[in-house]
């Protein structure tokens, strides 16, 4: 039905949306725990309650400690049904079409913040937010639609324009993090003129308007046979169905035929560069998913505009990341850019500890800007020891998880 091949406005709107709603949750489930364990409304007009007092200190702390808890809970809930989802969603998009992989995490995305829509207008009960938390993961999630919005560019690509190829992934990438830190920036200023509810609403509607565009206007980028054309039709309808039952299966396949049939000295390497992904990921993804906690209690107090401010200003880092990998790999090794990262992941959490006024955490940000090279690198270095037919497998491995769920344990 579609007409046109561009994914880019999809991936724009997904983007603003949902990174217009991240540094929602946080601040919403903090204010309702403030309002039920305190009894009075979060004073975010004034800074009386980043005083010494005793009373107060207490009620950060036990405010806090509630909502890593309940965000713990949310991610757990979000973590275990995307985890299976997002592999059966990916596998059959080879078969049924890439929307497969879009259209289903759009959908729960959208219940998803309805139901905070609900939840922030009638002050239901947070555990219905854990349920919305669950049906998205079941949809796929994130990494299911940003995967299929890749394999999308790579359809259309093919296999000999690589240079295209390069150019309108790095275009997808630069979209993510321009309207990461523009909808970032908008948060703040939309809770203190609106309120909770609308910033939400407006999330629903920027969904409702991107399944518009992905079912209507755009263009399924894999050719798919048609059934009815064949003269037999009923084994032509019963393939593709054998076809979709056997995708996750060779998926499975591919990821233990990626360590059986390989040597034991690539094989440890290749454990040891997952295993220092995965510890990477989980030290930068769970330290920084903590920063708008860290913000909104004392000594630092901050108010919705200048969460926003900082959430914006923490875009630059994959801007600048980006940046870095590329000209730095023209001149270095790939072993030195990843220590260059993880040094700058080192000292940016380090100063955040220690950041007791509002300048030095804004300023946290400044040694983050390498922070996400070891990201691209290191996928780039496993590609490298594994076949072209291990690719997908091998991505499998180290698609991203959920950090967060150390970090708000830790909190806890």
């Amino acid at each position: 039905m579609g007409r046109v091949l561009l994914i880019e406005p999809a991936v724009g709107l997904y983007a603003f949306a949902m990174f217009m709603i991240y540094p929602l949750l946080q601040q919403y489930v903090y204010r309702r725990l403030w309002f039920e364990l305190s009894g009075t409304t979060y004073p975010a007009e004034s800074l009386s309650h980043c005083s010494n007092n005793h009373s107060y200190v207490t009620i950060h702390q036990a405010v806090q400690k509630g909502t890593s808890i309940f965000l713990l809970k949310s991610e757990l809930c979000f973590l275990i049904p995307s985890l299976i989802s997002a592999l059966l969603l990916v596998s059959y998009s080879d078969y049924c079409g890439r929307k497969v992989a879009i259209v289903p995490p759009l959908v729960g995305d959208t219940l998803f913040a309805l139901c905070y829509v609900l939840v922030s207008r009638f002050s239901f009960s947070l555990n219905y937010l854990l349920a919305a938390s669950f049906l998205s993961g079941l949809m796929g999630g994130p990494t299911t639609l940003i995967g299929g919005c890749f394999a999308y560019v790579a359809d259309l690509c093919g296999e000999d324009l690589e240079g295209q190829k390069t150019v309108r992934m790095a275009r997808l990438d630069m979209i993510l993090g321009v309207l990461t830190g523009l909808a970032s920036l908008c948060t703040g200023f939309y809770i203190k003129a609106a309120g909770f509810t609308w910033p939400f609403l407006t999330a629903v509607f920027l969904h409702l308007i991107n399944l518009f565009y992905v079912l209507v206007v755009l263009k399924e980028s894999l050719v798919l046979p048609n059934p009815s054309l064949s003269s037999s039709g009923h084994l032509a309808s019963e393939a593709p169905r054998l076809n979709q039952s056997q995708a996750l299966t060779a998926r499975l396949q591919g990821v233990y035929l990626l360590f059986a049939a390989s040597k034991r000295r690539r094989n440890i390497v290749l454990l040891l560069m997952l295993a220092a992904f995965a510890f990477f990921r989980v030290a930068l993804q769970g330290g920084m998913s903590i920063f708008i906690l860290y913000e909104l209690n004392t000594p630092l107090c901050w108010s919705e505009v200048f969460v926003g401010y900082g959430s914006a200003l923490s875009t630059a880092i994959y801007l600048v990341s980006f940046a870095g990998v590329a000209l730095l790999s023209r001149y270095l090794p790939d072993a030195y850019i990843i220590l260059l990262g993880l040094m700058s992941v080192a000292a940016g959490l380090i100063m955040a500890a220690f950041a007791k006024s509002t300048l030095l955490m804004f300023l946290v940000r400044l040694p983050l800007l390498l922070s996400i090279m070891p990201t691209p690198v290191l996928r780039s270095m496993m590609s490298k020891i594994v076949s072209g037919s291990e690719q997908a497998a091998s991505m499998q491995l180290h698609s991203p998880g959920s950090p967060g769920l150390v970090s708000c344990w830790l909190q806890a």
